[in-house]
């Protein structure tokens, strides 16, 4: 279950990450941050964006022009 949430439909690269990055600096180690994106590259940004920080991308899915990502902080 998600501790946070973050919409960030109808936002472009980069701001969905940057906003990610922002709100799981409020986070503790073990919360899970859920995001809503439209943007098509969100899908590598995200997997990109955790490979780089060290965060655990627990999902990433799709459905119709929305893309959903669960990411957990360590």
């Amino acid at each position: 279950m998600a501790t946070a949430t973050l919409n960030a439909e109808g936002l472009n690269c980069p701001l969905p990450i940057l906003k990610a990055k922002k709100m799981l600096k409020t986070l503790n180690a073990g919360d899970i941050l859920e995001i809503s994106a439209t943007d098509p590259g969100s899908a590598a940004d995200f997997a990109a964006f955790c490979n780089q920080t060290g965060n655990e991308l627990l999902s990433s899915s799709s459905e119709g022009d929305i893309y959903k990502f669960e990411i957990k902080r360590t």
